[in-house]
């Protein structure tokens, strides 16, 4: 079979860095768009953009068989006005220039993969999320449509897209980050690692290695097309998921925190947005299971020590 190539834009964070490693052990040709050239050393070309404008980075899109889009500020901060707009300025603006970098290019990609959000269907205390679901209010779901509908209008006609309303991933810290798994481990080695709030919230997760395949899966499989959600088969409540966390790391105790605790301490001590924390969604991948994507991770117990 040739090599693929494959257009990473945004590669040089936690999930780009893991796809890139996984895409090039599967005889992919990667090529990283970022701002920054990664920490993490491995094979792929590296292109410098702004994620904004035209320019140079341009000539990688040309000729590539799939672009994947990766591209959007984290949200893992307090959201002031300034990073709010930053959220929803870095996801939709990049996409754009996706698009008109493809409408330029002689041989555009044949293939767009393009990550999105679970939190798109907002905060539902307990109702089961499959891809057919409303969408919820506030930020979160907000910058979801937004950032699904630029994809929409930047597609090109003659191209396949795949959206990837994806959810937390888990896995291993390769000097990028290592996701906000590395946090919550944190904490749970402190003896914080409790019910928070109400404990009912949901975690919807899934396994970096799982992540990587459905990527894989979206560039190589021409009956994928859509929008998708990317979470494992077995969503956990919060209080759930820490209790299995701090069975991974052998930690006995997990003090909980109250609603008023978390606030608090999310805004000033970790300085980020509480409402990571106290609220959440349940979300089923039905499309993914009903096409026969086999996870290697449905369960978090597995996925956790894994990942030890």
């Amino acid at each position: 079979m040739n090599e693929k190539s494959v257009v990473i834009a945004g590669g040089s964070g936690f999930l780009g860095v893991s796809l890139a490693y996984h895409l090039a052990k599967s005889n992919f040709k990667v090529t990283l768009l970022s701002r920054n050239r990664p920490e993490a050393k491995g094979q792929w070309d590296f292109v410098e953009w702004d994620a904004r404008t035209l320019g140079p980075w341009q000539a990688a899109l040309d000729g590539a068989d799939a672009v994947v889009n990766l591209v959007g500020r984290s949200v893992d901060c307090v959201k002031t006005p300034d990073h709010c707009d930053e959220i929803l300025r870095s996801r939709v603006e990049s996409t754009r220039v996706l698009g008109q970098a493809m409408k330029a290019a002689a041989a555009p990609p044949s293939v767009w993969v393009q990550m999105s959000t679970a939190h798109i269907y907002g905060d539902p205390p307990a109702l089961i999320c499959t891809e057919s679901s409303p969408f919820g209010y506030g930020l979160a779901p907000d910058v979801g449509r937004a950032w699904e509908a630029e994809f929409a209008h930047s597609l090109l006609s003659e191209q396949r897209g795949v959206v990837l309303r994806t959810s937390f991933v888990v896995g291993r810290n390769r000097g990028a980050g290592g996701g906000a798994l590395s946090r919550l481990r944190t904490i749970a080695r402190l003896g914080l690692g409790g019910k928070v709030g109400s404990g009912k919230q949901g975690m919807s997760w899934l396994h970096e290695r799982d992540m990587n395949r459905i990527f894989e899966r979206a560039i190589l499989d021409s009956s994928m097309e859509g929008a998708y959600i990317a979470s494992a088969p077995n969503p956990v409540s919060q209080l759930a998921f820490m209790r299995s966390l701090r069975r991974s790391l052998r930690m006995p105790i997990g003090l909980p925190a109250s609603e008023l605790m978390v606030r608090f301490g999310a805004r000033w001590i970790l300085r980020t947005d509480p409402e990571l924390a106290l609220y959440g969604r349940y979300v089923i991948p039905k499309r993914l299971i009903e096409s026969g994507f086999a996870f290697d991770f449905p369960h978090l117990d597995d996925a956790l020590n894994d990942l030890k």
